[in-house]
């Protein structure tokens, strides 16, 4: 019995590496996700500066009339109409936060706590659709209302989620009659 006590007493691990050059790494790949980050940020400035030519958002009137629909929920952002993954930025429109959307017969108005709020004129939708997904957020099909609307020059999507999703196509359907009906109006 002796042998194994020997064989057992032999096998030693490995050295553990040395403490300067662990450092080293761990402070490089620091370093190495610090850029990174800065550089997303810098990409989100730039693209905020290419789109300056965008109008600010108007504000909501100070007296509003009785609300059609109001609803609680997110808001996942806008972007280009047509092109999903081509987020705005601009004034504050890129920024997801929790919202609160109010209609009435002068139009949408978007509360943020914590973002840039706005408002979108009667006259300026140009319909709602559900949707499953827009520029960082993808859900499953039909569980994001989006509204399209002018602003400027552009048609811009603006990404919604309840927080009672059966809600999503009412809003559709108030949005496109209210759409609509203010065509004739232009």
């Amino acid at each position: 019995m002796t042998p194994l006590i020997n064989l057992a007493a032999g096998q030693r691990s490995q050295e553990v590496t040395e403490l300067a050059a662990r450092i080293g790494w761990v402070v490089g790949l620091l370093l190495f996700i610090a850029l990174l980050y800065w550089l997303m940020r810098e990409g989100w400035k730039w693209r905020g500066l290419l789109q300056s030519d965008l109008p600010e958002p108007h504000a909501a009137p100070d007296a509003l009339s009785e609300a059609k629909l109001s609803m609680t929920g997110r808001y996942h952002g806008s972007t280009t109409a047509g092109q999903w993954l081509d987020r705005i930025v601009a004034h504050g429109l890129g920024t997801r936060s929790r919202a609160e959307l109010t209609l009435t017969d002068e139009g949408l108005a978007v509360v943020r706590p914590g973002a840039r709020d706005f408002f979108v004129p009667a006259d300026a939708l140009r319909g709602a659709r559900l949707d499953k997904g827009i520029a960082g957020k993808v859900l499953t099909e039909g569980g994001l209302l989006v509204i399209t609307w002018q602003h400027g020059e552009k048609l811009i999507d603006s990404g919604f989620r309840s927080d009672r999703s059966a809600e999503h196509p009412a809003w559709v359907e108030a949005l496109n009659h209210l759409n609509t009906t203010t065509e004739g109006a232009r």
